[in-house]
């Protein structure tokens, strides 16, 4: 099979689809990969690295596409990728597709056959190409919350670990899934104050576990949000639900009942968002402010530490990429059904669930689209 990585170009994206290493196995395993030039600088890796591991280096995205059965990226392809795409490749990378109505209907208009890293399962429930990107934004939400704390970037000019003789920064971190428990490790560590919320008070008895009674558990409610929210110095949003748009849990008024220059960080802004006031932003210009709270909802949070990212990602995505051109993706959804679970579209039909119901869409299963392909 031929394997395409072509270069990541939303708003400074500086990671890759795989590392050197990961291409040194698919052409162990007699692939042809081909990869766009520069594909790997923003991770410090060279076309002359990338021809060393066995592939094939191309000037530009269109020879990698037009190349390619199995197209490997990071990122949701744009719409001038997306009209790149036909219906005999696979796409594999994060898609995001309940919060981008316009990306949905670009892939389901090239019939191509798309499977998204946000929701490959693992026999425990979890999703393992999701975990180290969550683990990454989880512990960057609290780094990019204590700079845009700081008066000269439009915060309450709040340190969050405090000093002896001045109370330590609020953190509330909503969610107390691996992006939040990343957060309340970091905010932790900084010796911030630090609450959580979820909705599993099983999890909640994980995470009291975990920190040893060093943050507080609470139970998530409206009410609780609320409350929390108005004397937070920094609030993170964590939440998460599969394939799905994310939930509004922190209103507009309870935005206005915050402090002036609190800080808000929405991890979950792939998926739309978690606050009512949350907009997707760059990392060329990642805050605004809205009723005095400084905003942080960059789409691509990882992107600002792309080699640490890269492979972290590779670690994970390398084994189902392998399946994928060892196989065949009809054979390697049959195989195996975590993966299947990964297919969101495929020749014009969408096949998540709650992709499909969050967009409008008729839903067609992936082993009928195996069956029907």
């Amino acid at each position: 099979m031929k394997v395409g990585i072509p270069k990541e170009i939303k708003n400074l994206e500086f990671r890759v689809g795989m590392v050197p290493a990961g291409v040194r196995e698919l052409v162990h395993d007699g692939h042809d990969v081909v990869v766009e030039t520069n594909a790997g600088a923003g991770i410090g890796m060279t076309d002359a690295d990338y021809q060393a591991a066995g592939a094939k280096v191309v000037a530009d995205a269109k020879r990698v596409f037009e190349a390619a059965d199995l197209v490997v990226k990071v990122k949701e392809p744009q719409l001038h990728e997306c009209a790149m795409l036909n219906k005999d490749q696979v796409l594999f990378t994060y898609l995001h597709l309940a919060a981008d109505r316009a990306q949905t209907e670009a892939l389901v208009k090239s019939g191509t056959t798309a499977i998204a890293y946000e929701t490959v399962t693992a026999s425990d429930g979890s999703l393992p190409l999701l975990t180290p990107m969550s683990e990454v934004a989880g512990r960057l939400s609290v780094q990019a919350g204590a700079f845009a704390l700081q008066k000269a970037n439009g915060g309450r000019g709040v340190l969050l670990g405090g000093v002896p003789g001045v109370a330590p920064g609020n953190v509330v971190v909503i969610g107390g899934g691996v992006s939040g428990l990343n957060a309340a490790d970091m905010a932790v560590g900084l010796g911030a104050r630090v609450t959580i919320l979820d909705r599993s008070v099983p999890r909640l008895r994980e995470i009291d576990d975990i920190f040893g009674g060093r943050v507080t558990t609470v139970y998530s409610t409206k009410q609780a949000i609320s409350d929390l929210v108005k004397d937070a110095d920094l609030v993170v949003g964590a939440v998460l639900i599969a394939g799905a748009a994310a939930p509004k849990l922190v209103s507009a008024e309870d935005v206005k009942s915050m402090r002036n220059g609190a800080v808000m960080v929405d991890i979950s802004i792939d998926q739309g968002g978690c606050f009512e006031t949350s907009k997707p932003t760059t990392h060329a210009d990642p805050t605004y402010v809205v009723d005095g709270v400084v905003h942080y909802c960059v789409t691509n949070m990882p992107g600002a530490v792309p080699r640490t990212s890269t492979f972290a990602l590779t670690n994970v995505t390398l084994p189902f990429a392998k399946n994928l051109a060892n196989y065949g993706w009809r054979e390697a959804l049959s195989r195996d059904q975590h993966l299947a679970n990964g297919l969101n579209v495929q020749g014009g039909h969408i096949n998540h669930e709650a992709v499909a119901k969050d967009l409008g869409y008729d839903y067609q299963s992936a082993a009928d689209a195996v069956k029907a392909a």
